[in-house]
């Protein structure tokens, strides 16, 4: 597992014509594998009748308010709260941009 060095987040393996690379789905950003046996790509597809239905896609299907990105100054946000210290602590509210995904988060 590897993430990007430009943006953090989780690189996923991908085949070309010539060999297989990492690459950022968020940035876009590009890693040549260099050891190639450590790496195994699989796609995951359920079969229905004569139709192939691909399971790993991308979706999003987070709620969205009106709050402002400290990145682009957008006023919407896709948000999501998560348990991040101890279960005596409140959660944490996260915070994605619907226009440029940057990501951070608010402590209560």
């Amino acid at each position: 597992m590897e993430f990007c060095e430009k943006c953090g987040s989780l690189m996923v393996p991908k085949k070309t014509k010539k060999s297989a690379i990492l690459e950022c789905r968020k940035c876009g950003k590009r890693k040549f594998i260099k050891d190639k046996k450590d790496f195994k790509i699989v796609q995951k597809t359920s079969e229905t009748g004569r139709k192939t239905v691909v399971v790993d896609s991308e979706m999003e299907v987070l709620p969205k308010t009106k709050t402002q990105c400290p990145k682009c100054e957008n006023n919407e946000a896709f948000w999501w709260m998560q348990q991040t210290r101890s279960a005596d602590e409140p959660p944490t509210r996260f915070f994605r941009c619907t226009k440029c995904s940057h990501t951070w988060r608010e402590y209560q």
